[in-house]
């Protein structure tokens, strides 16, 4: 097992101003027609490929280093695999990687793992490019129903999730000496400094407008304005400690906070360490988010690219992967798989919901429609003020 860290919680202040990525960098955000973004495709006389992906997201071997489900892929389909680690940041890697795909040139990787709020950007700017299913027929079989048709991208045609995950809340039962049920339940007098939200907008407005009633796959911004709005209210009475990245769960971990926004996927490690934390799905409804593998314009292993993605979504392989990163799998296969394991801990979590959810879980489960252009500016300066970052 590995010591969780959370993928969209890395982002820190810099993650409010995504929209200024492209100016920031001198470059115009120059829309890239379909048949300006693929290359010659060397797949067959190369067979190789490169992957960007963050770090922690892939199973390692503790005593060798070595990341078994990739050189599995490699013995089975002769393609050597550079991988690399080089995300930290959605909108750092935004930036490298810009000036590149906005100006026709070749960007060094086949295949790349981005934030779903920050994917649409790419979609829609048209700087990645259409996958051929027929090539990916494990993906169209196994792929998770509820994450097949996001907003930014209907139908997973330039997509496809990597891992997902819930924004929900976790909390320290012991320590508040009663359940939260709700996200409002984060506004008791008896939390009063005792709460952390992320700092993020596109982090955490999802599960904000939710308690308000919104359906976040088609807010507006009235939804978005009135759950600002009670944020600022909340700093103004001092409910709130303060607005975190990831290490919002230092702060749940040493007590300095009993209530957070928080990460499924950050949620198993934090009740294994402290055994009194609970990750909550509110009643009124959690935002669903995945990451997805994307191949960028001029990519020279697109097929190379189809093919490991394909290959990551047979049930035996999605199953080792899960074990390992233990966010959502998007292969809901996978938990027999994991379930029939002569590994006993590997077994139990065919029935861990955080990672494989209920039925129940998945009714309360939505996902959120991305910040338009246009609607960005506004929502960060506001987000901006109230948040302090």
């Amino acid at each position: 097992m590995r010591s969780t860290m959370s993928r969209r919680a890395v982002l820190g202040a810099t993650g409010l101003f995504g929209a200024a990525a492209l100016s920031g960098c001198g470059i115009p955000a120059a829309y890239v027609p379909e048949e300006r973004r693929s290359a010659p495709d060397r797949s067959e006389q190369d067979r190789s490929l490169t992957f960007s992906n963050w770090t922690q997201y892939i199973d390692v071997d503790p005593k060798t280093g070595r990341r078994p489900t990739l050189d599995a892929f490699t013995g089975q389909t002769g393609i050597e695999v550079t991988y690399t680690e080089d995300i930290n940041d959605n909108d750092e890697f935004f930036g490298k990687i810009s000036p590149v795909l906005a100006q026709g040139g070749k960007p060094g990787r086949d295949l790349m793992v981005i934030s779903d709020w920050m994917a649409g950007r790419y979609v829609n700017l048209g700087w990645v490019q259409s996958m051929d299913r027929e090539r990916m027929p494990h993906v169209t079989k196994y792929l998770d129903p509820q994450l097949g048709n996001p907003a930014f991208d209907p139908g997973r045609k330039a997509s496809v999730p990597w891992q997902s995950g819930i924004t929900g809340i976790a909390y320290n039962r012991k320590a508040l000496g009663r359940e939260i049920k709700s996200t409002a339940d984060l506004w008791a007098p008896d939390l009063k400094g005792r709460v952390t939200l992320f700092a993020g907008m596109d982090e955490a407005l999802g599960l904000l407008m939710l308690a308000q009633g919104a359906d976040i796959a088609k807010f507006t911004a009235d939804d978005a304005h009135k759950a600002m709005d009670l944020v600022q209210k909340m700093v103004d009475r001092k409910q709130i400690r303060r607005f975190t990245g990831n290490d919002y769960t230092s702060d749940l971990a040493s007590g300095a906070a009993i209530a957070c926004q928080a990460y499924s996927g950050d949620a198993i490690q934090l009740k294994a360490d402290n055994p009194d934390i609970e990750f909550v799905v509110p009643e009124e409804g959690a935002e669903l988010w995945a990451e997805s593998l994307m191949i960028p314009n001029k990519a020279e292993h697109k097929q190379n690219a189809e093919q490991l993605i394909d290959y990551y979504y047979q049930p035996e392989v999605a199953a080792k992967l899960a074990a390992f990163v233990q966010y959502i799998c998007p292969v809901p296969a996978a938990r027999e798989v994991l379930a029939a394991s002569e590994d006993k801990d590997e077994a139990a979590l065919a029935d861990e919901p955080l990672i494989f959810p209920t039925d129940e879980i998945r009714t309360k489960l939505h996902t959120m429609r991305d910040v338009k252009a246009e609607e960005r500016p506004g929502y960060h300066q506001i987000w901006g003020k109230v948040a302090g970052v």
